[in-house]
């Protein structure tokens, strides 16, 4: 049983999970929407609603890969989507329940991503590099702490 002054910890660690979960789910979905349609076409449409150059380097990159996407690459996308989701649909499920297995797979799946960022960070500075690295360094040190708490690290 979780103690009383990690329950709501874990709860908003669970709900950020799901909320992360869900957010990928829609995505998958929404990748499904373009099986049999001009990828391209969408593509393009996507660049000039952000009024971007299509012409310069990122956007062109953008419209060239969608250029080549297959609905066979489509659909192993939406399937990734969906086991990721499932994954972070596990462990908001465990948190809520305030599981032990679920603080480690919480602290694995958190704690994987930070050398990423980190990498990332040091490619270029954003304040969404930035917040992205404090809010997953935040979870992983909340999770390492309430196992510490636990006596089980």
């Amino acid at each position: 049983m979780a103690y009383a002054h990690t329950k709501y910890g874990l709860r908003v660690v669970s709900v950020f999970a799901a909320a992360k979960g869900l957010l990928v789910v829609v995505t998958g979905f929404g990748l499904l929407t373009y099986i049999h349609r001009d990828v391209h076409l969408a593509a393009e449409e996507l660049v000039r609603h952000f009024h971007l150059n299509p012409a310069s380097h990122y956007p062109r990159i953008f419209l060239d890969l969608a250029d080549h996407v297959s609905d066979g690459q489509l659909w192993a996308l939406a399937l990734s989507a969906a086991l990721y989701a499932a994954v972070r649909f596990i462990e908001a499920f465990g948190l809520w329940r305030q599981k032990g297995w679920a603080l480690w797979f919480g602290l694995l799946t958190g704690g994987i991503y930070i050398p990423i960022e980190l990498f990332e960070l040091a490619r270029g500075m954003s304040w969404a590099k930035v917040i992205v690295l404090l809010v997953n360094a935040g979870v992983v040190v909340y999770l390492s702490w309430t196992l510490k708490k636990r006596g089980v690290a």
